[in-house]
Parts: structure tokens; sequence; C-alpha cells
């Protein structure tokens, strides 16, 4: 049975060597000489630009260094207690079907915050996972991915206690008229530790569904 590897850096990474690292480890994928990883880690505060990425949006382009990712969307922010999760899968394995794992990637994040009675949503005119404040929408958190010869990369940022303040220096994903909120900041304290795994256990249950797609080995 294919095994999926579960990654987990406790010191923030680099942006820039987690590139580098997803590449070799994409390529080492496709060439059937590295099983499949998921890479939890936390950057140090920066900002980066998809590939929709609107140079407006850069509201304080001094305040952090900037990064051009090189997956799908517009700016966002990575910094401390923030979750990352570097997704790299074949997906050929599931169907060859973008749309659907973008739709994996938000159906994760929502059975995580779940394990924390938050109700996080998705919008059909909006990537990534929202909850409904009442008087507006907050997203918890971003998707962004990248496919190389149908190997994914990138993925999610789920924020658990970032600074929030940080995101006033761009739109986030272009949108101005809603917020970013983030598990703390909805009254819900929780160790990062404990949060990867529920991250973990939400992963089984969404991604090995069918049983045949894998395990999850650490």
């Amino acid at each position: 049975m294919q095994e999926i590897e579960w990654k987990i850096s406790d010191d923030p990474i680099p942006y820039e060597e987690a590139l580098a690292t997803m590449e070799a480890r994409v390529a080492a994928i496709r060439d059937g000489t590295a099983r499949e990883l998921v890479w939890l880690l936390e950057h140090p505060p920066l900002y980066t630009a998809g590939t929709s990425a609107d140079i407006a949006d850069l509201r304080d382009p001094d305040r952090f260094p900037v990064h051009k990712a090189g997956r799908g969307g517009q700016y966002t922010y990575h910094g401390p207690g923030q979750r990352i999760a570097y997704v790299m899968l074949d997906l050929k394995k599931r169907n060859a079907d973008i749309r659907a794992y973008v739709q994996d990637l938000e159906d994760w994040v929502i059975d995580v915050l779940a394990q924390y009675q938050i109700k996080g949503e998705k919008r059909c005119e909006r990537v990534g996972v929202w909850v409904d404040r009442g008087f507006r929408d907050d997203k918890i958190a971003a998707i962004g991915v990248r496919v190389r010869r149908w190997v994914s990369f990138h993925g999610i940022s789920i924020n658990v206690d970032p600074d929030l303040s940080h995101y006033d220096g761009i739109v986030p994903c272009g949108i101005a008229e809603h917020g970013v909120t983030s598990l703390v900041n909805l009254g819900i304290p929780v160790s990062m530790s404990e949060f990867d795994m529920e991250l973990k256990a939400a992963f089984k249950r969404v991604f090995l569904k069918n049983g045949d797609l894998g395990s999850v080995v650490s």
C-alpha cells in the first residue's frame, strides 16, 4: 500500500528553501523515487504573490519580504502562528481532477475546524475557507496550489494564532470587503502540536476515504 509521508518542521522555514524543497520532492514523486508528502511548517513573516497578484493590492511593500510563489491566487501573508501544509500528491491516483483536489483541501480544513466547533464554509466565488461573522465573512484559511505533471505542491495555510495586523500590508487574496480571523481570534486557544494531530486525523478522513489511496506515516 502506498504510504504518504507526514513531516513536521519545528523551526520556521525560509520561503525560498521551502520552494526548493518542494520542487525537488515533486520531481522525485513523479519519477517514482520518493513518497508523496504532507509537510507542516511555519514561515518567518512574509508576503507571497500568486500568479494573479495585482501590484495595487500590495499596500506596504517594505513591511516584509515579498516572494513570487508560482502558485495560483493573489497576495497572501505567511508568518508565525500560521500552520502551513504543503501537500505533494500524485493526482493521477485521484482521478486527475484539480478542481476536486482543491475542494478536498477545503473539506480538509472544514473538517479540522469542526473539531473546535468552528463552522468553516466554502464560497463559490472565493477560494479558501471562511467564517460567517454575521456582518461579514472572515477568511481563516487560504488555499493556493500548483500542479506539475499531475503532482501537486503548495497547499493551505490556516490561521491558528498569527498576528492578524500583518495582513494590513496587503489586500488578502484581492478581497478588500472581507476580513481575516484565526482560531485564537474566535476564542479557541490551541497549541500547534494539538492542531497538527487534528490535521493528520482529518487528512485521513478526507483524502484516504476510499481506502485504496494509501496510508499516512510519520
